[in-house]
């Protein structure tokens, strides 16, 4: 009887706990998460063009402010290839052949194999996508996309707490061939990598751990999260996206590429200037990232939510 009790008693606790509850819905075109009737998100996993050009899946568009205003830009007019949150690079080798470049899309093919819900024991919702990286470049005898790398990234949407909302990403690449590299940019910006593009106001501010940034042409050193905020929200009202990178990331502290208008802001890797950097095909090449979305934090409330990040 003690222990019936004590499970009825865990379960009210748990009810109780998940009052507030993220929801999945997996559809044809991808993975829909929301909290009651508030949307928090789209994963795209079919594939999507503009007009044919630019073919993309396997990234998050739309992301939504807490007030319920798209966070997040897809095919805008300056870089259309940009597109909402996406984890992307320029160089792919096989050994010594360039094989595609999924930044910019060109010779480039995600297919999401499989998605899947994971089991969880809190409030939050978890997917794991299943992704092979192809190319046209990179074909069998019979003119088949060989696959390149198999991606694993799993997405984290966890429920609102009072001003603010947690959403986590974990990319997971393994090479499929041997002797596999990957790099950013062939220039001083080296951009590469994980890459929120979204809706830039005029009054858009930078801040670090350190305090204000002023975005440069080049990358900067600026710590392990970046916040960005301004009259992002519903109506112009105030709203903020922090970007958090995992301290077990390569590289970590990654460099950061920062844009006040037209184009996407960029925690670097590999590290700038860095020649493309070898991609295992026995061991992942894990990346992990935070996406802090909230209606006015303090810089130390964000200074505190990524000390809890480990």
């Amino acid at each position: 009887m003690k222990t019936l009790t004590t499970l009825l008693l865990s379960l009210l606790i748990l009810t109780v706990a998940c009052s507030q509850q993220v929801q999945l819905d997996i559809q044809p075109e991808g993975v829909l998460f929301s909290e009651n009737s508030d949307t928090i998100l789209f994963y795209q996993t079919a594939e999507k063009s503009q007009n044919g050009a630019y073919p993309r899946a396997n990234y998050i568009h739309p992301l939504h402010t807490l007030d319920g205003a798209i966070l997040t830009e897809d095919f805008p007019k300056d870089h259309p290839h940009h597109r909402g949150i996406f984890w992307a690079w320029h160089q792919l080798y096989v050994g010594d052949q360039r094989i595609g470049d999924g930044w910019e899309i060109k010779d480039f093919q995600w297919e999401v194999q499989t998605v899947k819900e994971l089991s969880r024991k809190d409030c939050a919702k978890s997917i794991q996508a299943t992704v092979v990286w192809k190319s046209s470049l990179w074909i069998d005898n019979a003119g088949n996309n060989n696959p390149l790398v198999l991606e694993k990234t799993t997405i984290t949407a966890h429920p609102l707490e009072d001003h603010y909302r947690r959403v986590d990403v974990t990319i997971s690449i393994l090479a499929l061939e041997p002797d596999m590299r990957i790099g950013g940019s062939e220039d001083a910006k080296g951009y590469g990598g994980f890459s929120p593009r979204i809706r830039l106001t005029d009054d858009v501010a930078f801040s670090g751990p350190d305090g204000l940034v002023e975005p440069e042409n080049l990358p900067i050193e600026a710590g392990g999260w970046m916040d960005i905020s301004g009259s992002l929200g519903k109506g112009g009202s105030l709203a903020g996206l922090t970007i958090m990178s995992h301290p077990s990331n390569p590289d970590y502290p990654n460099p950061w590429i920062l844009r006040a208008k037209s184009s996407m802001q960029n925690a670097v890797f590999p590290h700038p200037g860095s020649e493309a950097v070898p991609l295992s095909d026995t061991e992942p090449t894990v990346l992990r990232y935070r996406l802090v979305i909230h209606s006015g934090l303090e810089m130390e409330e964000i200074a505190e939510l990524n000390s809890l990040y480990q």
